[in-house]
């Protein structure tokens, strides 16, 4: 008999399920999409009943994918983080999940640095705070929709709302929750001084159970629904970052080997094996998977500064098409400079105000420059975060995941600009499969090896790069 875990992946643009053999085989997969919104310049909500649509319907498509007699073991979740699930005594949606990248709580991270204080904030949980992490977006709940704060009696993380429906029962873990400026690093628990300053209830927020921990058994109704038998357990899962890099088998035992995320935004991801925060705060300190620690350096629009050049500028163009033009221009984008501020930035600098721009325009340029620039203009702000995680924690290498990875160009763009080796995996994993080993653990299987990487990127261009990365610091955002 064939036997598998499953692994959920909330993302924000879509829910991905797979099951994943014991030998680390991907056997099945779905993706479903769910729609995001925009009420306000600035601002960016979902249904949270659209992403149980979105995961229910790829989950028992996957399920119906599997050979007959396969048994599954379990079910891990991976899924964005930071985002705001705010739920009312009976445990119903009390309005629109705020997500990882709105900006409208400036005035919310004002306060809390009033109260609270920027150092005990990076002393305690890591991080300053931040617009896009959770606590903010409660005070910004309890200031501007007093009649629906009065209402809250739960709040959750976005992977924890979708195991809550699976199971019944409302869990965190510490890859997550050490992204809502609440969580404190050492004790791995809500910070109760921090949340008691805020007069915000301790009980408003779930059970911390570790990553590789069961929240609970798949509901009679929702195993129905799916095709499933109903007790398959849950597991607790890991936030989006944290679950890929544990598909990729990052862990604090080699410190030197990070990963570099090329999804809706840019991440660079670096294991650590004690908690050592950036004394600045501007790069995040989180929990990783393994029970450990990781740094994380964010870019908000990777891959999204390419899909906003397509929509803008050229609609009828594939993704292949556009780096094919990048192709045509040579390192350096022919004086053409992007900052990729399309949503504010966080790591280094921590405004959600800042804009993106091009600049270095001429006569001569073209739109292969343009296209161009935006790749090169991604990898200068991941080199933004570099040079921060370095002197904290060398990096020798990074292996590369998410759908920007697909492109040779901007991988070796990356490696110029990064002046390290960048390694393409075998495939493209993802977070719901780092969330799929996170369930072989549980069963009590081993984990299936690493898959080696195919390609290995090294420098060739740093040259050329680190003069377009002067000129890239040097214009103003």
């Amino acid at each position: 008999m064939a036997q598998v875990t499953l692994g959920l992946d909330l993302g924000t643009s879509g829910a991905r399920v797979l099951a994943v053999d014991a030998t680390g085989k991907i056997i099945a997969e779905v993706i479903k999409t769910h729609p995001l919104y925009t009420p306000q310049p600035g601002w960016t909500e979902q249904n949270p009943q659209e992403w149980w649509d979105s995961s229910i319907s790829a989950l028992g498509e996957v399920v119906e994918q599997l050979p007959e007699g396969t048994e599954v073991l379990a079910l891990g979740l991976s899924g964005q983080m930071h985002g705001m699930v705010a739920l009312d005594a009976q445990g119903q949606v009390i309005r629109n999940a705020l997500l990882w990248n709105d900006q409208r709580t400036g005035n919310a991270v004002e306060k809390l640095n009033s109260i609270i204080g920027k150092d005990t904030f990076i002393a305690r949980t890591g991080n300053p705070a931040i617009t896009g992490f959770q606590l903010p977006k409660v005070i910004w709940l309890r200031d501007e929709e007093p009649e629906n704060y009065a209402k809250v009696r739960h709040i959750l993380l976005p992977k924890d709302y979708i195991s809550y429906r699976l199971t019944g029962e409302m869990r965190a873990e510490p890859s997550d929750a050490s992204g809502t400026n609440c969580f404190h690093l050492a004790s791995k628990q809500w910070d109760e001084d921090i949340l008691g300053a805020l007069d915000i209830p301790v009980s408003y927020f779930p059970e911390v159970i570790a990553s590789d921990d069961v929240v609970g058994r798949l509901s009679a109704e929702v195993a129905k629904q799916v095709g499933l038998p109903a007790g398959i357990p849950v597991v607790a899962g890991a936030g989006d970052n944290a679950a890929a890099a544990t598909g990729l088998r990052i862990s604090q035992d080699d410190i030197h080997t990070g990963t570099l995320s090329l999804g809706s935004s840019g991440v660079i991801f670096a294991p650590l094996t004690e908690a050592n925060p950036d004394p600045q705060g501007r790069v995040h300190l989180f929990c990783h998977a393994d029970g450990a620690y990781n740094l994380l350096g964010v870019t908000l629009s990777a891959a999204s500064s390419l899909q906003w050049l397509r929509d803008t500028l050229f609609p009828n163009h594939a993704f292949t098409q556009l780096t094919e033009m990048a192709a045509q221009s040579k390192p350096g984008a022919n004086g053409v400079t992007f900052k990729p501020y399309l949503a504010g930035e966080r790591t280094p600098h921590l405004n959600p105000n800042l804009r993106a721009s091009l600049s270095g325009l001429s006569l001569a340029s073209n739109a292969n420059d343009i296209v161009r620039s935006v790749l090169e203009g991604v990898a200068f702000s991941l080199k933004d975060a570099l040079n921060i995680i370095q002197p904290l924690t060398p990096l020798k290498q990074v292996l590369a995941t998410g759908g920007g990875s697909k492109s040779d160009l901007w991988v070796q763009i990356l490696a110029d600009v990064l002046e390290i080796p960048v390694l393409k995996p075998a495939y493209v994993q993802g977070a719901a499969y780092g969330a799929a080993l996170l369930g072989f653990k549980v069963a009590g299987f081993p984990l299936p090896e690493r898959e080696p990487a195919v390609h290995t990127t090294l420098p060739q261009n740093a040259d050329a790069y680190r003069e377009g990365y002067e000129r890239y610091v040097g214009y103003m955002g």
